[in-house]
């Protein structure tokens, strides 16, 4: 079976070494890139199975090559390494069309685990309906596109398979632990903050002023999408 290609976009050249090794060591086909320029121009030319892609670059930073690729459709998986913390750079990262982030400095354990996830997250096959909804939302697996009321709506990777998770069975609490188990792997190691923080952008997309809200949060257990009530 081939294995998986990762390009590794990072200006610290030790860092790259370190971190191709390590994969390499796991069975992975790694490429690196030093710059957002060189990264562009390898994404542009080949294939990739998963961006391992640093925020801070010599050119631009990653947040601006996860815009370019998201505005020219190309979906390929983006793990954002960063020493980045706060929560509003983490939402930046995420709305810009990052899938992970994982904050510097890290362990290759943790590393490995986010990269597993990503990657088998991202080879799941459907055996769904065509579309999914409920109310005036709807999403469609196949194309990955999501709308409500007829407005498209852009999300990223992880935030459209958090969604559709949400979506397969309206009206039913998926605790937080399910969710991280589902979404981000059932080996995920990390702050389960993470979750709040994509829920908080999936609400700032989806939500509209006047219109019944639909993602809803059951304190001390998790998360559904239920039709309720505008906020007021």
């Amino acid at each position: 079976m081939p294995s998986h290609r990762l390009l590794i976009v990072d200006d610290d050249p030790e860092l790259r070494v370190f971190l191709r090794t390590e994969l390499e060591i796991e069975g992975y086909e790694c490429t690196e890139a030093a710059s957002g320029q060189q990264a562009l121009g390898l994404i542009r030319a080949e294939s990739w199975d998963l961006l391992l892609l640093d925020w801070t670059l010599p050119d631009f930073s990653g947040v601006e090559i996860c815009r370019r690729l998201r505005g020219s459709d190309d979906q390929t998986p983006v793990l954002m390494l960063t020493a980045h913390d706060d929560v509003r750079e983490r939402v930046e990262a995420l709305d810009a069309g990052a899938d992970d982030y994982l904050t510097k400095p890290f362990s290759i354990e943790e590393l490995l685990a986010r990269v597993r996830a990503r990657l088998r997250s991202a080879s799941k096959p459907s055996s769904e309906p065509e579309t999914l909804g409920l109310a005036d939302l709807q999403l469609t697996p196949a194309s990955r596109e999501v709308s409500r009321g007829g407005e498209s709506i852009s999300l990223t990777g992880r935030e459209f398979e958090l969604l559709h998770l949400l979506l397969r069975q309206p009206n039913q609490v998926h605790s937080r632990q399910e969710i991280l188990n589902a979404v981000w792997g059932d080996q995920w190691v990390g702050d389960d903050n993470v979750l709040d923080v994509y829920i908080r952008a999936l609400r700032r997309k989806l939500e509209r002023e006047g219109r019944p809200t639909l993602i809803q949060t059951v304190r001390g257990v998790g998360f559904m999408l239920k039709e309720a009530p505008p906020k007021a």
